[in-house]
């Protein structure tokens, strides 16, 4: 089996384990973006884009939306994220993060935001 055939099967894997076993921020932002939900425009989760892979994601608007839990606080957490929306950004997409804690206790705020963002593109 070749290299990309190889990378493709364990990504797949990998998104799979992730959408099997989202958190509970993730689990709710899901039920508000799935289904065409948000005014028409479709999402995916556990999308993989280039090296990466965004928890969701509206490809026809170019918009990726993290939910960050705790593992997001440290410092080299922060870098790694950093580097990661600047290579979102380099492809042309817009980056939404959301503290899981929002997620959680203001879901609402959450939506109105990524609405918002949806129809700035």
């Amino acid at each position: 089996m070749d290299e990309p055939a190889r990378f493709r099967q364990s990504s797949r894997k990998f998104a799979r384990a992730q959408r099997q076993n989202m958190t509970r921020a993730e689990t709710m932002l899901w039920r508000a973006l799935r289904n065409h939900r948000i005014d028409g425009h479709g999402f995916r989760r556990q999308t993989p884009i280039g090296p990466y892979f965004a928890d969701f994601v509206c490809l026809q608007r170019k918009i990726v939306i993290e939910a960050d839990g705790r593992t997001h606080e440290t410092a080299d957490a922060k870098i790694k994220d950093a580097e990661r929306d600047a290579w979102f950004r380099r492809a042309g997409f817009r980056v939404l993060r959301f503290p899981d804690e929002l997620v959680i206790g203001g879901l609402p705020i959450v939506i109105e935001r990524i609405r918002a963002a949806l129809h700035e593109t």
